[in-house]
């Protein structure tokens, strides 16, 4: 396990200091499906949202597993985990692309408004009959002179409805090349761009979901990121980052599940004794222990191998399966283990349940992960 300098520490300090104010209210926002804007006004001055991202734009210039460990920190203290996977989604849609593959003047123009939170994010991939088939996507991008004309749909676009600028991933040539396949910064007043009305769903209601769709809408040649064929790569590059950013905030969220959980069953007495002294009771919660250092230990090492340039496509599955899983797993222990009150919405534990299960779907679904580990030991 990776050990945490004192700069790390104070950073997580810092965030974990103010992650309940971030949640205060999480239980009626979740039932009324309303982002913390004031929650977001408040993080902007923490520095937070820049951490990977270079100082010269405004960042921190923290490495991977540091900007994982603050995450972690986030997840533990803030109980809206839609405001948090809305917080991951703005710094990994478009801040990471932009760090990596932008050039210096779409990172003037938008990674410094990433950084300071005065813009938010969002990158549009999935499309309304595509699913996880990115290669089969048809939003199209065709060259006209020194702009591209955008047609097409996107759908689940987290943070949709409140995005400022969007990666748009779109086909820039025949469909099933990974050479044909182009990513563009789009701001939401471009013409052409409509953005759908916010979409219930069953959880993470508090970051907001919407379609997008591009009717000739013209984005200048300067926005492209990257170069034209090269959007595949930036994906790849990104899917890496959103599994290992998003699910660890999912390990502190577990880890606070954890202690909420043990102190409940040392305190709460049926039958004469405290609920934890029954065996029932307490292999749920080591159970829950197990998960979460299970989840912890697979992305900790994961970024690792990936900062040191090594191939993680096992690790990475093995990792988004262990911790969306663990995460569905715990949260229906917590409820258990809680019992009626953990079934009400006073708690947020049934809460809690709704918001993992979305993680055994976005970013590649389990059947994925597991076809891709197949594909990868030769079955």
């Amino acid at each position: 396990m990776i050990q945490w300098n004192e700069d790390q520490r104070a950073l997580r300090k810092a965030v974990e200091e103010m992650g309940p104010a971030l949640g205060e209210g999480h239980v009626e926002r979740d039932a009324a499906g309303e982002f913390a804007a004031d929650a977001w006004k408040a993080l902007r001055g923490t520095g937070l949202l820049g951490l990977p991202f270079d100082e010269e734009w405004g960042g921190l210039g923290q490495d991977l597993p540091t900007t994982m460990h603050v995450l972690e920190g986030l997840g533990y203290t803030c109980r809206d985990g839609g405001f948090n996977f809305s917080v991951s989604t703005h710094m990994v849609s478009i801040g990471v692309p932009l760090q990596r593959f932008g050039s210096d003047d779409l990172k003037r123009r938008y990674l410094t408004r990433v950084c300071d939170g005065s813009i938010i994010g969002a990158h549009a991939i999935t499309e309304p009959e595509g699913g996880s088939d990115v290669m089969g996507m048809s939003t199209s991008a065709v060259r006209d002179g020194d702009h591209y004309v955008l047609n097409g749909s996107k759908a689940f676009i987290s943070n949709g409805p409140l995005a400022d600028a969007i990666v748009v991933y779109a086909r820039t040539g025949k469909r099933g090349n990974p050479a044909a396949i182009t990513a563009f910064v789009v701001d939401r007043d471009t013409p052409g761009l409509s953005v759908g009305k916010p979409v219930a769903k069953m959880g993470l209601r508090t970051s907001p979901l919407s379609e997008l769709f591009f009717d000739d809408c013209r984005v200048p040649a300067a926005n492209v990121v990257g170069a034209q064929g090269s959007g595949f790569l930036i994906l790849d590059h990104v899917m890496k980052w959103e599994i290992l950013c998003s699910f660890i905030i999912n390990v502190g969220e577990m880890q606070h599940r954890l202690e909420q959980c043990v102190e409940y069953a040392k305190n709460r007495i049926a039958f004469g004794q405290r609920i934890g002294s029954y065996q029932s009771v307490s292999n749920r919660i080591v159970e829950m222990r197990i998960a979460v250092e299970n989840a912890r230990k697979w992305l900790y090492d994961t970024a690792v191998k990936l900062c040191a340039g090594e191939n993680i496509t096992v690790d990475l599955a093995i990792s988004k399966l262990v911790a969306s899983e663990g995460n569905v797993t715990s949260a229906l222990a917590a409820i258990q283990v809680f019992g009626g009150y953990g079934y009400t919405a006073e708690y947020g534990l049934e809460k809690d349940l709704r918001n993992a299960v979305a993680g055994t779907i976005y970013s590649g679904t389990s059947d994925i992960q597991r076809q891709r580990i197949a594909s990868m030991i030769g079955l």
